[in-house]
């Protein structure tokens, strides 16, 4: 996707998913099934189905952009949570609760009153479900097609997914207990399968490191817009 850098985000583990067929009615079945079964994650059916928010995890939605930056940034602890992507819009995956803490983290960071473009989705609220057979696209993909996944993969149901629908960057891992992946308040350091301190980037660094390339994206692009139209250019004479 354009604008967005290499995060340099693994490929996920391919997840095993029955066969395709029977259009959008089954198709959203299938993806129903598999959150709620693998993972044991509340859903909504429609088209697409959505994921209820807050049960099981929060969501921080911000500028895809910018979140390109951040998981690049924040480097090998970027692939201990799931991140998905959906239009323009990056959703991180924070633990459960993680949406309240938003507010009082910016101000202590002195990020508040500054109009960030940065959300934290929490109880109440719904969240597109990206197809589990789409996991694999990442950083700089093309835009519009979010589905294209890595070289000589097909997917199970190919490449027919509708343009503008979520999908991951990196999934949660089939298996495990999701909420030990997703970043959370901590003061001893974040923990994973190899050990404390070897897990995801803990909710304060997060936020900060998020805010901070959401606020250097906003001064690019408003110093690239002054000098566009001469604005504190100075004179030029002949």
């Amino acid at each position: 996707m354009a604008g967005i850098r290499s995060a340099a985000l693994p490929s996920p583990r391919r997840p095993d998913l029955p066969a395709c067929g029977g259009g959008e009615g089954r198709h959203g079945d299938r993806t129903r099934l598999w959150y709620e079964n693998v993972l044991g994650w509340p859903t909504v059916p429609g088209v697409p189905p959505r994921l209820v928010v807050g049960v099981r995890f929060d969501v921080l939605d911000v500028p895809a952009e910018a979140g390109g930056a951040a998981l690049e940034r924040l480097g090998g602890a970027a692939r201990g949570f799931p991140v998905a992507l959906q239009g323009d819009r990056m959703r991180l995956l924070i633990a459960a609760g993680g949406a309240d803490e938003l507010p009082g983290l910016l101000e202590w960071l002195e990020w508040g009153g500054l109009g960030l473009d940065l959300r934290a989705l929490g109880e109440g609220r719904l969240m597109d479900a990206p197809a589990p057979w789409t996991a694999g696209a990442g950083p700089g993909l093309p835009r519009g097609r979010p589905d294209a996944g890595r070289p000589g993969e097909e997917g199970l149901c190919g490449r027919d997914s509708p343009q503008g629908a979520a999908v991951w960057l990196r999934p949660p891992e089939p298996g495990r207990e999701a909420e030990a992946s997703l970043p959370t308040l901590s003061a001893m350091g974040t923990r994973s399968p190899r050990g404390v301190g070897d897990g995801p980037p803990d909710l304060v660094r997060l936020v900060n490191t998020v805010a901070t390339q959401i606020h250097r994206v906003r001064l690019r692009r408003s110093g690239a817009g002054a000098a566009v139209h001469g604005v504190g250019q100075p004179l030029a004479f002949s």
